[in-house]
């Protein structure tokens, strides 16, 4: 076999194949178990023993040399593929960048916030307490007595279990619980605010089953309904960021305050708005007024000696006020578009010489 031409057709066939697969191909053609070098290489054993050694060398060489050729090849095919691929991958790094998602806080810890940085400022501490309560610490010892409405069905989440007594536990209907739980646990002076979940059986525009509720309370030796009143304007001042906000007090009844009055603010109604500090409208936002001697009484604290105010209101309602929120409902659907709309940015954090909304 003529070793020249059989050289020169196999580095032919490296120099022409365009892609790693079809060098394999000749490769294995030339070099594999059964390629054209490889049987010249295994032909050794039929040729006469003196001219072995000088073919044996010329096959080797041969098979060197292409070994060489194809691995000068493979590196070239290797280069050209990886600039073949930088150049498909290519990053423009002159575009904008992708906007990045970003979190956003729910408007009811925006508000919840909101009302801790203006209470806080006022000198209010804030007090927690467990959301499944006892008879007693939700009613009884609020002056609630067994015929009372808001005991029935078809207002409170009553739990098949029951507490030490056998009474049965139920999910708090308000906050209130938590001032009894504070006044029990400490000694007066007592300046709190109770904010967290609450639930009832009702569900609408403007009620769901589950919603957030804060209370404030305030017992010393000398507060008044005086007292009372002028915490509370500075409050919605504060919250709706305005200072022009006319308030009035309506006489009402709590069973867990005596005397107690509703807050009412000004505002203007249009046929799809509603403007806070505006016209000559009433709103009605929350309920306060002095704390019942029964109360007290429950907690061990002397009436005569101890007086003080309380008030409640609920804070996804005042969200809806102060966001222009029209339902109540979308608050629980987890809609990341309505978030996106009325969210906040987490790193803004509401505080009184810095801003509530920004």
């Amino acid at each position: 076999m003529d070793l020249q031409a059989l050289r020169s057709e196999i580095e032919a066939e490296i120099a022409a194949a365009a892609s790693l697969e079809a060098l394999e191909a000749v490769r294995v053609a030339a070099l594999g178990r059964k390629g054209r070098v490889t049987e010249l290489v295994k032909s050794l054993g039929r040729l006469p023993p003196e001219e072995r050694p000088k073919y044996g060398r010329l096959y080797n060489e041969l098979k060197e040399t292409l070994e060489q050729r194809i691995a000068e090849r493979r590196k070239e095919l290797e280069a050209k593929a990886l600039e073949e691929r930088l150049a498909r991958e290519r990053l423009d790094v002159t575009l904008p960048a992708r906007e990045r998602p970003q979190g956003r806080l729910h408007p009811v810890s925006q508000v919840s916030e909101e009302i801790v940085a203006i209470f806080a400022d006022m000198g209010f501490s804030v007090a927690e307490g467990p959301d499944v309560e006892d008879d007693w610490h939700n009613f009884e010892a609020l002056n609630i007595p067994p015929e009372h409405p808001a005991r029935q069905m078809q207002d409170t989440f009553y739990l098949s279990s029951r507490d030490a007594k056998g009474q049965p536990l139920l999910l708090r209907t308000h906050t209130s619980p938590v001032q009894i739980r504070t006044m029990r646990a400490g000694k007066p002076p007592f300046r709190i605010i109770a904010l967290g979940r609450v639930y009832r059986r009702d569900y609408d525009m403007t009620h769901t089953p589950m919603f957030h509720q804060v209370e404030g309370l305030v017992v010393d030796r000398r507060t008044h309904m005086g007292h009372l009143k002028g915490c509370l304007q500075d409050f919605v001042r504060a919250f709706f960021e305005r200072d022009d906000i006319p308030v009035r007090f309506r006489p009402s009844y709590f069973p867990f305050t005596e005397p107690s009055a509703e807050m009412d603010i000004g505002c203007r109604r249009g046929k799809d708005e509603l403007v806070v500090g505006e016209g000559s409208d009433w709103l009605e936002i929350l309920g306060c007024g002095m704390v019942h001697p029964k109360v007290l009484e429950a907690v061990g604290l002397d009436p005569e000696i101890w007086q003080g105010f309380a008030f409640g209101m609920g804070v996804d309602r005042v969200a809806m006020l102060k966001y222009g929120i029209p339902d109540l409902r979308t608050f629980f659907e987890a809609d990341l578009r309505w978030l996106r709309h009325y969210g906040f940015l987490p790193l803004e954090v509401p505080t009184s010489w810095g801003g509530l909304s920004r």
